[in-house]
C-alpha cells in the first residue's frame, strides 16, 4: 500500500489533537461570522437608539447596548471582520517580506548576510507592541495603516526563522545535489529550500495571527486602528471602560471574543507544530 504524504500525515497526527481541533472549530466559527455578519448580524452596526441605551442582555438585545443605544452583539460580530482581517493581512504582510529577506540572508550569505541580520536585530530590539504603535501614529490611523503597522512589526520574527531554516536545509545531500546537477541558485531556493522549510513558517505564521489580532484590539483601544463608527473589539473596550460599574455587558463581549480567537490561534499553533514535527512521524 503507498505510504501516505507528508502532510496526510500531518493531518492525521493533527486530529487526534483535541485541543488543536476544538480550536480549529472556533476559529472556523469567528471566520464564518466575518464572512456572514451581513446575514448574521440582528440589527445594524452603527444604528443608535436613544431609547435603548446601556440596556442589559434581553430578548431584543441578546448583549445587551452600549453607551448610545447600539446592539452589541451585532458590534461584536461585525468587530469579528475587523479583527480576522487584521489578523491575516498583517501576517500576509510579514511573510511577503520577511521570508524573501531571510532567503536572501540564509542563502548569498556574507555582506548580505549581515546586513540582513544587523537590520533585523534593530527592529527586534524594539517591543513588537510598542514599534506598531510607533508606526501607526506615524502612519495615521485607520485600519488599513494599522495592518502595514503590525505587518512591518512582525517582519524581523519572519526574516530570523527563515534565515534560520535556510542555513539547516542548504546543507543537506539533496540540495548539493541539485547544486552539482547545475541547478540555477533561484531554481535550488524555489524548489528545494523554501519548501522544506515551510513547515515552521506555517506554525509562526498561526501564532503571529493571535498577537496582530491582539495588536489591532490594543491599536483600536489607542484609536489608531479601526475608526468608530464602525465596530471593533479594541474600540468597544475603550468605550466600555468609563461605563464597566454601570454597564459590564460592553466590555465583557468584545473581551470575550478577543479572548477566545486568541485562545484558538495559540492553541492550534500548538497544534501544528506538533504535527508538523518530523520527530512525531
Amino acid at each position: 500500500m503507498r505510504d501516505a504524504g507528508p502532510w496526510h500525515q500531518a493531518w492525521r497526527r493533527l486530529r487526534r489533537r483535541r485541543s488543536a481541533m476544538l480550536a480549529l472549530a472556533v476559529v472556523a466559527v469567528f471566520v464564518a461570522l466575518a464572512l456572514l455578519a451581513p446575514w448574521l448580524s440582528p440589527q445594524d452596526p452603527i444604528a443608535t437608539s436613544w431609547s435603548a441605551i446601556r440596556k442589559p442582555p434581553s430578548a431584543a438585545h441578546w448583549f445587551g447596548t452600549d453607551e448610545i443605544g447600539r446592539d452589541v452583539l451585532s458590534r461584536v460580530v461585525w468587530g469579528s471582520r475587523a479583527s480576522l482581517l487584521a489578523g491575516l493581512v498583517s501576517v500576509s504582510i510579514a511573510l511577503l517580506l520577511g521570508v524573501p529577506l531571510g532567503l536572501l540572508a540564509g542563502l548569498l550569505g556574507g555582506g548580505v548576510d549581515a546586513f540582513i541580520s544587523r537590520l533585523t536585530d534593530a527592529f527586534l530590539a524594539c517591543p513588537f507592541l510598542i514599534l506598531a504603535i510607533a508606526l501607526a501614529a506615524f502612519l495615521g490611523p485607520s485600519l488599513s495603516n494599522a495592518m502595514v503597522a503590525i505587518g512591518i512589526s512582525a517582519t524581523p520574527i519572519f526574516v530570523r526563522l527563515t534565515r534560520a531554516q535556510v542555513l539547516n536545509v542548504k546543507v543537506e545531500a539533496y540540495v548539493e545535489a541539485a547544486r552539482a546537477l547545475g541547478n540555477p541558485p533561484w531554481r535550488i531556493a524555489w524548489r528545494h529550500v523554501l519548501p522544506n522549510a515551510t513547515a515552521p513558517l506555517i506554525v509562526q505564521a498561526t501564532l503571529a495571527v493571535a498577537g496582530a489580532v491582539i495588536a489591532e484590539a490594543s491599536l483600536s483601544f489607542l484609536g489608531l486602528g479601526q475608526q468608530p463608527p464602525a465596530p471593533s473589539w479594541g474600540s468597544m473596550l475603550n468605550a466600555a471602560k468609563n461605563y464597566i460599574d454601570q454597564a459590564p455587558w460592553m466590555a465583557v463581549w468584545p473581551g470575550l471574543a478577543i479572548f477566545g480567537l486568541v485562545l484558538s490561534f495559540n492553541l492550534l499553533g500548538d497544534g501544528l507544530r506538533d504535527a508538523l514535527d518530523p520527530r512525531q512521524r
